[in-house]
């Protein structure tokens, strides 16, 4: 079946708008209670928060072995249902080994990571990567359909639970870490339980479970787990490592530094990105799999990921200090200064999110896995060769690291693009 030549930019703006929309009203409210939660938690208590988040998100983004990616790509919704059940699958044998290994080694796990007060926040780990996996899974499946609007709603409630619980739990226990932590893991908890509700009220057809299919079809997608796999576990390992360090190197006082620096300014921006990404995402397979003109959606694209984070970024280098100091206190001005230093890699990083899709589009995943692992590997070092230093000079490292590796991303990204018979009209 041919693209539709007649396909115009509204679409795509709409698409955009409609998860942006719902990013936003998303993110408006944890940024919006944020001067409130800091002044319940304390960088302290963040910095627990950002090494329980590290450990749960290194762990969720594996969970599924990435076939949740495979459900856009096959052609039928019969065979796209049996991957979402392999990916589900999956998501509950990891979160039960997960759980065996804390339940045996978590004396051993908290010295490693050289923070007593996680030890008993070690045994929620395997419901939150339970929480993630089923939520990603569902994600990709109303992405399929098209549920725009669904997804923007799905994070809505994650978020206004977890700020509700952050908040509750906040004011009732004084602070402690636990509140942020129970918010994390409702708020995970209940936008899975809604994408799945939605899943069976719509009465999708075929739902039960195909053996003989899975197995076919997790044959069919194995470069998901074989390539994928290690390429998310370095991507996401190269971020969430740098908590662990931090906590490890420099306390968690100043891992809560660097977390509320993401939180506020990387977190917004990464998933106003990632709507972006998930409309991008079906236009260009659409237009791989009709040997369209990826390349020049591709670079419509690339122009406006550029102009849209301009305005904000330079109002971020300008002003973040004293944003942090006036809003969250003078106690937090240290992570206004690394809102600072790490703003162009917010820049950068927001623009290779949707792009770097084109690794997956055309089954490249083993070049992305190379990169990634590069990546985490240049994170560790230096951070072995700066841990005398302290902990600014570090982060003006990772600046240089994160704005190298997506200038070269993207560069990469784009040779994996190709001129076809069909463009996109604007």
């Amino acid at each position: 079946m041919k693209l539709n030549l007649n396909i115009v930019k509204s679409q795509f703006a709409r698409n955009v708008i409609t998860l942006i929309t719902g990013t936003a009203i998303a993110q408006a409210i944890p940024v919006a209670i944020s001067p409130i939660l800091t002044r319940i938690y304390s960088p302290e208590d963040f910095g627990v928060f950002a090494l329980y988040l590290s450990i749960t998100s290194v762990i969720s983004v594996v969970a599924t072995g990435r076939y949740e990616l495979a459900i856009n790509l096959t052609s039928k919704d019969e065979d796209a249902i049996q991957v979402l059940w392999l990916s589900c699958i999956l998501t509950i044998i990891t979160s039960l080994i997960t759980l065996i290994i804390i339940v045996f080694f978590n004396e051993s796990i908290t010295k490693l990571l050289k923070n007593d007060q996680i030890s008993n926040w070690l045994y929620f780990i395997p419901l939150t990567v339970f929480s993630s996996g089923i939520y990603q899974s569902f994600n990709y499946w109303h992405n399929r359909k098209k549920k725009y609007a669904l997804l923007s709603k799905s994070r809505v409630v994650q978020t206004l639970n977890t700020s509700a619980v952050n908040l509750g739990v906040g004011v009732v226990k004084k602070g402690g870490v636990g509140g942020l932590i129970f918010g994390n893991i409702i708020g995970v908890s209940l936008s899975a339980f809604y994408l799945i509700y939605y899943f069976f009220k719509r009465g999708e057809k075929n739902v039960h479970i195909n053996k003989k299919q899975i197995y076919v079809l997790a044959k069919r997608y194995i470069d998901f787990p074989k390539y994928d796999v290690m390429a998310s576990f370095f991507n996401i390992s190269s971020y969430q490592v740098v908590h662990i360090f931090f906590n490890a190197f420099f306390g968690a006082v100043t891992s809560g530094y660097f977390f509320l620096t993401q939180k506020i300014f990387l977190l917004p921006l990464t998933l106003i990105a990632g709507s972006i990404q998930d409309v991008f995402r079906m236009k260009v397979i659409e237009m791989h799999i009709n040997k369209g003109d990826t390349r020049s959606l591709y670079l419509k694209t690339l122009k406006r990921l550029i102009l849209l984070p301009m305005v904000p970024a330079i109002f971020i280098y300008l002003y973040s200090v004293e944003l942090f100091t006036f809003i969250f206190g003078e106690e937090w001005r240290i992570a206004g200064e690394y809102a600072k230093i790490l703003t162009p890699a917010f820049f950068l990083r927001f623009i290779t999110i949707p792009l770097g899709y084109m690794f997956y589009v055309v089954e490249k995943q083993k070049y992305n896995t190379i990169a990634q692992f590069l990546l985490l590997l240049v994170i560790m070092i230096s951070f072995y060769i700066a841990k005398d230093y302290s902990a600014k000079i570090m982060v003006q490292i990772l600046t240089i690291i994160y704005c190298a590796f997506y200038i070269g991303y993207t560069i990469m990204s784009y040779k994996f693009t190709t001129r076809g018979n069909i463009n996109i009209k604007e």
